[in-house]
């Protein structure tokens, strides 16, 4: 069976498979690589991100926003699987043209913003920044890996506009919760 480009077994029998206790891991194309080389670092940041995506999703959530992210996650499976395999293009600009448009569509009921917010706003909100700052570092991982070997250009792009985009849900978390956003600075210290 094949996921994301990437062979996987019917069935495993064990979790557990000791290839890596070196300090080295496999990638498509029977390539070992050290756990710490920029590769693994990207595909390890867009790995967080979507477990973290994962825990935003074990919030109550509107049926827009536990839909949109559910689509990201599978998204950000064929972004991994690109990063591991450069091979594949499962990335491409109609990505980064769905996650404008979907920006728009959820500013629009959001009002405007007159100073930076603090990172917080109830619980599923303070989760989604989280998220947000972990694409960030994921973004910083692929254009770290794209000076050591060919990267699809639209992969930094995406990430770029997903951070974008979670921002933006953080904002509607918020307004959906009881917690307002705290702006920066503090008009009132």
């Amino acid at each position: 069976m094949s996921v994301g480009g990437l062979f996987m077994t019917d069935r495993a029998t064990r979790i557990y498979t000791r290839t890596g206790d070196q300090g080295e891991t496999g990638l498509p194309g029977d390539r070992r690589v050290p756990k710490d080389c920029p590769e693994i670092q990207a595909l390890g940041d867009v790995d967080e991100l979507n477990s973290v995506i994962g825990m935003v999703l074990a919030h109550d959530l509107p049926t827009d926003v536990g839909g949109s992210l559910i689509k990201i996650q599978h998204l950000l499976f064929d972004l991994g699987a690109e990063l591991g395999n450069p091979h594949l293009k499962r990335v491409h600009p109609e990505m980064i043209t769905d996650l404008e448009a979907r920006i728009d569509t959820f500013t629009e009921s959001l009002p405007a913003l007159k100073s930076f917010i603090l990172p917080n706003g109830g619980s599923a909100a303070s989760v989604c920044h989280l998220a947000r700052a972990v694409c960030r570092r994921a973004e910083r991982s692929v254009v770290m890996l794209s000076r050591h070997q060919s990267v699809n250009p639209d992969i930094p792009v995406y990430l770029n506009r997903l951070s974008d985009f979670l921002f933006v849900l953080c904002r509607i978390l918020s307004a959906n919760s009881d917690h307002a956003e705290t702006p920066w600075p503090d008009e009132n210290a």
